[in-house]
Order: C-alpha cells, then sequence, then structure tokens
C-alpha cells in the first residue's frame, strides 16, 4: 500500500493506483468532525473503495454513518429477510443455496434510482480463509474500450431488471401483488459528481440493450462482460477481517462477493445510501 499525502485528519493507503484505499485515524464509533467527514467523502471520490479497519459499530452507528451521505436504501428483497429494513443481512453458511453478490454486478441497478453507495460491515469471516471482495473501476473499463467501441456504445440505454437475480438467481418471488423494479439506463453515463463517464451495465441486472436484436444486444454485452471480468488492472481485492467496513461508491464500481470458503461462514450487515438522481449521460 502506498501512504496518500494531502490529507489532515485522515490516513489514506491506496490498495491500488486507482482503485481502493484503506483509511485510518477515524473511529466510526464517534461522531466525525466535519474536517474528518469532508476528507472521508473526498477520499471516497477519489478511490472509489474505502475501507474502515477495527471498528466497533452497533448497527444504529453504521446507520448513523451512512445518513451522514443521504437518506437509506430499503433492498427489494427484504420481505424475504425480515428485520430492520434499513440492513440488509449478508450471511453465508454450508447450508446456504447461493452468496449473495456471487457474480459482477453493481447494486440494485433496477431500480429508477439505484444506491450511490453501500456500506458492508463484517462480523464473521471463514477460519479456513477466503471470503473476499474484489471491486472493479468502470471508469477506468470505459476508458480502456477502444474508440470506435465507445461511438457504438454512446446513446445506446440498457433494460436492468430486478427479477433476474431475485427470481432466476436466488428463487426468491416478490411480495404477493407486486413485481421487482424494472428500468432502463443509459450504457453509457456520467458520475454527477466527478463529471467521468462510467460503463454501466453489469451481468447481475442488465437483461438487454434496447433497439438491437437478441443477438446483438447478447454479443455486445457478452464481450463488455468479459472485459470487465478478465481485466485484473480494473481491480483492487478486499480482504475482509472482522469489524471491517467497507464503503464503496456504486455508481461507478462493479464487485463480486468471492464464494471460496464452503461449509465455512461469513456473516455481514449492509447499508445502502439512496441515489439523488437517475444514472444519466
Amino acid at each position: 500500500m502506498a501512504d496518500i499525502e494531502g490529507f489532515q485528519t485522515i490516513g489514506v493507503d491506496s490498495l491500488t493506483p486507482h482503485i481502493g484505499a484503506e483509511i485510518d485515524g477515524v473511529d466510526l464509533s464517534q461522531p466525525l468532525s466535519n474536517e474528518q467527514f469532508s476528507e472521508i467523502y473526498q477520499a471516497w471520490l477519489d478511490w472509489k473503495v474505502i475501507v474502515f479497519r477495527n471498528q466497533h459499530i452497533d448497527r444504529e452507528q453504521h446507520k448513523a454513518f451512512g445518513r451522514k451521505f443521504g437518506s437509506l436504501h430499503v433492498h427489494p428483497m427484504q420481505h424475504s429477510y425480515g428485520g430492520d429494513p434499513e440492513i440488509l443481512t449478508v450471511k453465508t453458511t454450508k447450508d446456504s443455496a447461493y452468496t449473495a453478490g456471487n457474480g459482477w454486478h453493481t447494486d440494485v441497478t433496477c431500480d429508477e434510482i439505484p444506491p450511490l453507495g453501500s456500506m458492508l460491515y463484517m462480523k464473521e469471516t471463514p477460519t479456513v480463509g477466503g471470503g473476499d471482495t474484489l471491486y472493479a473501476d468502470m471508469y477506468l473499463a470505459y476508458e480502456l474500450l477502444s474508440d470506435t467501441m465507445k461511438e457504438m456504445l454512446d446513446g445506446l440505454v440498457a433494460v436492468h431488471d430486478g427479477a433476474l437475480p431475485y427470481v432466476g438467481g436466488y428463487n426468491v418471488a416478490p411480495p404477493d401483488g407486486e413485481k421487482y423494479p424494472r428500468n432502463e439506463h443509459p450504457v453509457v453515463t456520467t458520475h454527477p459528481e466527478t463529471g467521468k463517464k462510467i460503463l454501466y451495465v453489469n451481468s447481475g441486472f442488465t437483461s438487454h440493450i434496447k433497439g438491437m436484436h437478441h443477438w446483438e444486444s447478447r454479443a455486445v454485452l457478452s464481450g463488455l462482460y468479459e472485459h470487465i471480468a478478465t481485466t485484473p488492472r480494473l481491480t483492487c481485492r478486499v480482504e475482509w477481517q472482522p469489524n471491517t467496513l467497507t464503503f464503496w461508491d456504486n455508481r461507478c464500481t462493479q464487485h463480486h462477493a468471492i464464494w471460496d470458503y464452503w461449509p465455512d461462514t461469513r456473516h455481514g450487515e449492509r447499508v445502502s445510501i439512496l441515489g439523488t438522481e437517475r444514472p444519466a449521460v
């Protein structure tokens, strides 16, 4: 890791040259000063994924930290989990049929306004090791495309359907009389704060590109998904430890929770923050 200069109230150690950083000098169980919060926010925008180690927080403190960035999101599958609607339990045991997030995706892009960020607080990690999460930089994913591909993708719109993972992958039906969200977003978006372009399709939620034949859409999306999954340069890797909180910018990243620890258990809780505007060109 490399120590990043320019911060006065926190330490910032990068995980890679362009994505991921560990934050030191912060106790999330205590109120943050305005200066600390401002620097944490800037580090989050700069590094897209920020990691806080050795944090001892309860659910209310977890939610309070999330609320500093906006209102809290309620997950479309929360009806199947129960409990606090603002806390998504992420627990995988030897008896689990699946582990949430075991594939490249951006959180809940089926929503009209997807979450702007998510904070996962890890409570239990596998005793045998494993259970890391990979994060990919969607700014860089776009930048590495050819000019020809960028020109082709410009102006295209894709459909993001919650039924793909929630029913097709997890076999969890929506509440009676309801449907999971299904919305359209540009294939290439612009981050509302940094102004940078983002590749905004993901294998978890994106069903097809509008205006294309099925085989054309499948070919384009498959190529983009392969680009994301097979370009190690895009990624950082977060090795979880108990009492670690990781906060990612959901607008410009994808992540993949690796299920490589069966029959061990991994248990965390996630808070997500509502976005304030639709993804836009």
